[in-house]
């Protein structure tokens, strides 16, 4: 039976959990993802279990939270007052917003907390400090041209 290897594109399913069980990402609405291995286009602990795997196989790969999305960093959770906000809109937790640092470089922000003088805001990933765990299904095998 034919199994993948590197610079073969593959078809693959998945479901991202956390390490409490909450899924945070799966390919049930698009269907499979397409991913090249060797290619960089995955955490690289996922496509070393791709490969030697033959299609109908499932495997379960946890990628830990400093190989993923990095650790939660506090530093990153700051106060903003209100009067440094846009005017155009009231702010809500849950919204984005783009702040400059120093350096000239943006970073993504969520409001998490408002109050009557000034926001909190978390430029931390969402899934910063979390460990993820994959459940990862080989659909399809597209052998690399020889």
């Amino acid at each position: 039976m034919q199994t993948a290897k590197t610079g073969d594109t593959v078809l693959i399913d998945f479901v991202v959990r956390t390490n409490d069980g909450r899924v945070v990402g799966n390919t049930e609405q698009d269907g499979p993802q397409t991913v090249t291995l060797g290619g960089a286009q995955i955490f690289p602990q996922i496509e070393a279990a791709l490969d030697g795997m033959e299609v109908g196989a499932e495997q379960t790969v946890t990628v830990a939270s400093a190989d993923a999305f990095g650790p939660r960093r506090e530093e990153m959770v700051i106060q903003i007052p209100r009067a440094n906000l846009p005017q155009e809109s009231e702010p809500q937790p849950g919204m984005g917003l783009s702040a400059r640092q120093q350096d000239g470089s943006t970073v993504d922000l969520v409001i998490t907390e408002v109050g009557e003088e000034s926001v909190t805001a978390d430029g931390n990933h969402p899934l910063a400090g979390e460990d993820l765990h994959f459940g990862v299904t080989l659909v399809e095998i597209k052998p690399a041209a020889a």
